[in-house]
Formats: C-alpha cells, sequence, structure tokens
C-alpha cells in the first residue's frame, strides 16, 4: 500500500498547481512566462533527477522505440495540459474553478481511454456510469455555485 502516499503526493502537488500556477502568471504578466518557469521546473525535476539515478544504475542506455515515443506524447500531453490551463486563466478562467473542472473531468478520460486501450475482462459495473453523472454534475455544480471573484 505504500502506492497510496505517492497518490497522495500527486494529489497535494496537483491540487496546489493550479492556484500557484495562476499565481506566477499574475505575478509575471505574461503567462509564457509561467510556462517556461514550468518547462524549467520539469527539466530540472523530470530530466536531471532520473537521468542522475539512471546513470547511476547504469541503465541510462537501451530505451526501445516503441516507450520512448509513447513516453514522449505523454509528456507532450502533459505539457499541452499545462498549456490549455495557462490559456484558460488568461482568458478569465479563475483557479477556483478551472483546475477542480479539469482535475475532474480528467478522470472520466482516463477511465475511458484506459478501457479503449485495456479492455476490461467482463462488463465494467454500472456505477462506472453513475460515478461519470456524478462527475459531470460536480463540474455543473463548481460552475454554477462558484465564488465571485
Amino acid at each position: 500500500m505504500t502506492w497510496l502516499y505517492f497518490v497522495l503526493g500527486a494529489i497535494l502537488s496537483w491540487g496546489a498547481y493550479g492556484p500557484y500556477l495562476h499565481k506566477g502568471q499574475v505575478a509575471l504578466g505574461n503567462p509564457m512566462r509561467a510556462l517556461l518557469c514550468v518547462g524549467v521546473a520539469y527539466f530540472l525535476i523530470a530530466v536531471l533527477i532520473p537521468g542522475a539515478i539512471l546513470m547511476s544504475q547504469g541503465q541510462l542506455t537501451n530505451f526501445n522505440t516503441s516507450g520512448t515515443i509513447t513516453a514522449t506524447l505523454a509528456g507532450g500531453l502533459g505539457a499541452l495540459g499545462a498549456i490549455c490551463i495557462i490559456m484558460a486563466f488568461r482568458n478569465g478562467g479563475s483557479p477556483l474553478y478551472v483546475t477542480p473542472l479539469v482535475f475532474g473531468g480528467a478522470p472520466v478520460v482516463n477511465v475511458l481511454l484506459s478501457m479503449a486501450i485495456h479492455p476490461p475482462k467482463e462488463s465494467p459495473n454500472p456505477m462506472l456510469y453513475l460515478g461519470f453523472l456524478l462527475a459531470a454534475a460536480g463540474g455543473f455544480l463548481v460552475l454554477y455555485f462558484k465564488p465571485s471573484s
């Protein structure tokens, strides 16, 4: 169950992502400056650290084409998501509702895409579809009752 600690870390990190990204974007005056800073952080954390670990393990070689392309595509999707959040903020969106909508909708997309890539052995529990409806209802409620800025 150690993996749950990492899930908690991701929840806390990504939960704080929107408010801090918006604050930095406003302070920098240009959303592309904020994106550049996000890229620098990704480089420092997601390139240097695993590069050093792989090098220390002698495993900085033998990347296969399929895995490299797929993982790079995943990184591109993450960066594209960051651009979309930045542009949502730039166009009047607030972290009070942009990031909850993103992180409420993303799990639905995740489950649907995961089921398409790795088809389940048996039909999903009907409660899954109730979960989709509740996620949509949650998005509606977030927008409808958002605090005024």
